[in-house]
Parts: structure tokens; sequence; C-alpha cells
């Protein structure tokens, strides 16, 4: 894609407000994975960064210090870990009376394997413990498999928009 274009993306809006809808994955996960509490705005910034770029994620490129330094006292950030190694990481924006699962993403090596519907599975069950919905929204430009994830674990399509996207990275 070139960078400067702008792309027509398809935003879906879904929402799970009934722990008893939660559906986990039938078959095991393809690996073993962990999931580790970390903080700090470096760290928001690097996963957004490094696991965002594949998919457009450039609204917050921008960002100062200050600014990644904010979000990250707003959020809770969990990173998956496989065999040691950061696969990728979650965040939950806790509001009022509902947590926005803000981001979720894999490195592609551990996309694919069978772990993401258990990452989901488990940010979403992290979210009921800090509010009566989870709410999340992904568009077309997110992973292939992203909606069909989340409606698989009992989300529900709540709105549907169409927007105009840059693709353009600040230098």
């Amino acid at each position: 894609m070139n960078p400067a274009q702008r792309v027509a993306v398809t935003r879906t809006f879904l929402e799970i407000a009934d722990p008893a809808d939660l559906r986990a994955p039938t078959r095991a996960p393809g690996r073993e994975f962990e999931l580790r509490r970390v903080s700090g705005g470096a760290t928001s910034r690097h996963f957004y960064e490094t696991i965002g770029e594949p998919y457009g994620w450039t609204d917050r490129l921008t960002w100062s210090d200050a600014q990644w330094e904010r979000w990250a006292a707003r959020v809770e950030t969990r990173v998956i870990e496989v065999d040691g190694e950061a696969a990728g990481y979650f965040e939950l924006e806790p509001g009022r009376g509902v947590v926005t699962l803000a981001y979720l993403g894999l490195f592609e090596p551990y996309q694919g394997i069978g772990i993401g519907g258990h990452v989901l599975t488990a940010a979403i069950r992290r979210g009921f413990e800090l509010a009566p919905r989870v709410q999340v929204n992904t568009g077309t430009l997110d992973g292939p498999h992203a909606l069909a994830n989340y409606e698989a674990r009992g989300m529900r399509v709540i709105h549907r928009r169409s927007e105009t996207q840059s693709l353009e990275r600040p230098r």
C-alpha cells in the first residue's frame, strides 16, 4: 500500500454484557502462553508501533512520551508470553460501567497457531472483573480473523460505520 494513501475502512463495534455469553475456544491453544501485567508508556508505545504497523495503526504515532505515560496510567496492559518471549499484548481501558478492549495483537509468528481465541477469552474475563460490560471495535485493516474471533467469543455487533483512514506514518 502507498503509505500516503487513504483507504476505506469498515469499523465494527462489538459488546458482551453477560459473562454467561462468553464462549471459550473448544480446542486447546497451539502453544502454552502466560499473561504478565506490565506498565509504562514506553511499553505501550512499543507494542502499538510494532504490532500495529502492518494494520495501519497510525492515530497515536505522533504522541509524546507524556501522552503515552498518561495512556499507560489509564489502561491495564498485559503482555502475552510464549516460552518466555513476548508474543503480543492487550490493553483494557476501564470506563463508566464498561471496559474497552483498546488493543489486542499478536506478533506475526504467533498468529494462526490457536492462541488468539484463548487470549481474547482471558482479556474478556478480566474485563468482566472490572466492569459489567466489555466492548471492542475492529476494522477491516485489522487481522483477518479479528472480527470472527470476537463474534466466536460471544461478542455481538452493536454498530458499524464506514470511514476513510490515512495509512501515512509520521516521520
